[in-house]
Parts: structure tokens; C-alpha cells; sequence
């Protein structure tokens, strides 16, 4: 088998139900373990179908209470640049199925600025990139400036895009820096902030979540070993680990021997 299928491990559950339940138990242990060590964490959140079911899974589990969210930091991949109280923005959703539950000091909620704010969109890319920084480990092998996340969970759209990091376009290319401004997204709303590849690549754990038969195709173009200019997901790899947490249907496409049934 070659290297680059040993990179990537595919867990499947039955259902989106069971999906979603699934990677909270596993968000959930992997916080607790952390924490209970008197550890900082910090974790990236995703927007969309299944990045909010997870976080809505999380706060009905009884573990969830039990945790010192006072030393969890949550960050977003990527937002849409709307007003704040919009229910398009990743933000809100966070916060209704999951942050506004918990015992959390605000200043460890660090969402990116909003379109009816102070800042225009490239200065709301700036100002995430300085927030970031601010966080940067002082050893930075395992990162540039800003923190290397210990989960970064990322939904993977049909066309292979993670966070608003799209295919064939100049933002997936970036390195130089931690964040960028979209603008003229191929999906809906048109302008966002996105974190670069480099930020997602210095996580620890790169948690994929997808679900349907809509994503089977991008899911077998992320295994086969796609080219992440044109495929975005293909590139995106934790440092320790990177699991694709999926249902059956999206599995359709999976061979049996990256189907990893012991994570």
C-alpha cells in the first residue's frame, strides 16, 4: 500500500445519527483526557450539516457537564462575513447547539468579526491572523504563528472543499500566511474568512466528518490521493492523526483496507 494511504484512516458508522454521536463521544474523551491533565486545549470548529450535529450531540452527553471548559480554547476555520446574528454564520449555530451550554469564559470563544462590525473583510482576515498569533506555541516546530490545534474538525463539501478553502482557487494555495479573504465564493455567501492549509496541517488531529452520497466521490478522490489544488480535502492532514469520520452512504467508495475498525 502506498505511504500516502497509511496518512489517512476512514471510520464508518451506520448512520448520521450515529455518526454525529460517534465523533462527540470521541471530542468529548479526548477534551476530558486533556483538561483532567491540567492541560490547554484548543480546538477549530466547523460550520455545516454535520459539524453542528456533532457539537449538538456533545451537549446532550451527561460528559459534557463534567468538563473544565475553562481551559478550552474554540476557534473557526472559517466564516461566513455576514452580520452578526445571522444563522448563516458558523458562529451562531456554535453557540446554539453547543457554546452558549457550556461553563466557558467568553474571551475563549474567539470568533472571527462579523459584516455589520467595525472591520471591512480584509481587515477581519487581519485581525483573526493577529488573534491567532497570540496563541502561537514558543516552540514553533510544530507550527507558525498561531496554535496547533488539538483537534481541527473540518465538514468536506461535494466538490472536495474543507473550511472556505475551494478548489482550483488562489486561497488554497496560500502559505505565507494564516488567514484569507474570499470573496466571490463559488458557494454562497460570497465573502468569508478562511484559515490557510498551513494553520490546518499543524493541528494534531485533522477530524474530517461527511456524511451522504453526495460526498462518496469527493471521499474517493481524498483517498486516491487527489491533488489538493484541485481537492482541497486531499491536502488536509494532522499531525498525529487524520481520521474521515463518515457514514455508509459516503463510504460507498471506500476500500476495505483503509477502513480503520479499532479508532
Amino acid at each position: 500500500m502506498a505511504e500516502f494511504f497509511t496518512e489517512k484512516r476512514v471510520v464508518i458508522s451506520p448512520d448520521t445519527a450515529q455518526l454525529a454521536d460517534s465523533v462527540a463521544a470521541r471530542f468529548l474523551s479526548r477534551v476530558a483526557k486533556r483538561t483532567e491533565a491540567g492541560e490547554t486545549v484548543h480546538v477549530s470548529l466547523t460550520g455545516g450539516t454535520m459539524g453542528i450535529a456533532v457539537l449538538r450531540a456533545a451537549a446532550a452527553r451527561p460528559r459534557c457537564t463534567r468538563i473544565d471548559w475553562s481551559l478550552v480554547h474554540f476557534w473557526w476555520s472559517d466564516e461566513r462575513f455576514v452580520p452578526r446574528d445571522s444563522d448563516e454564520r458558523n458562529e451562531k449555530l456554535a453557540r446554539d447547539a453547543f457554546l452558549d451550554g457550556i461553563d466557558i469564559p467568553a474571551e475563549n470563544i474567539h470568533a472571527m468579526a462579523a459584516s455589520d462590525g467595525a472591520l471591512d473583510l480584509d481587515a477581519a482576515a487581519i485581525a483573526y491572523a493577529d488573534e491567532l498569533a497570540q496563541f502561537a506555541p514558543a516552540d514553533r516546530s510544530e507550527s507558525g504563528p498561531w496554535p496547533s490545534f488539538d483537534i481541527c474538525f473540518l465538514g468536506v463539501g461535494p466538490d472536495g472543499h474543507i473550511a472556505s478553502l475551494f478548489p482550483d482557487r488562489a486561497e488554497i494555495a496560500l502559505v505565507d500566511r494564516a488567514t484569507a479573504a474570499v470573496r466571490d465564493s463559488p458557494k454562497p455567501p460570497p465573502e468569508r474568512v478562511t484559515v490557510t492549509r498551513p494553520v490546518i496541517n499543524s493541528a494534531q488531529r485533522v477530524w474530517m466528518v461527511l456524511a451522504g452520497a453526495d460526498k462518496a466521490s469527493a471521499l474517493g478522490l481524498v483517498l486516491a490521493g487527489a491533488s489538493y489544488l484541485s481537492v482541497p480535502a486531499a491536502g488536509a492532514k494532522g499531525r498525529r492523526r487524520t481520521v474521515i469520520f463518515v457514514d455508509e452512504a459516503a463510504a460507498a467508495q471506500v476500500p476495505q483496507e483503509l477502513i480503520d475498525r479499532d479508532y
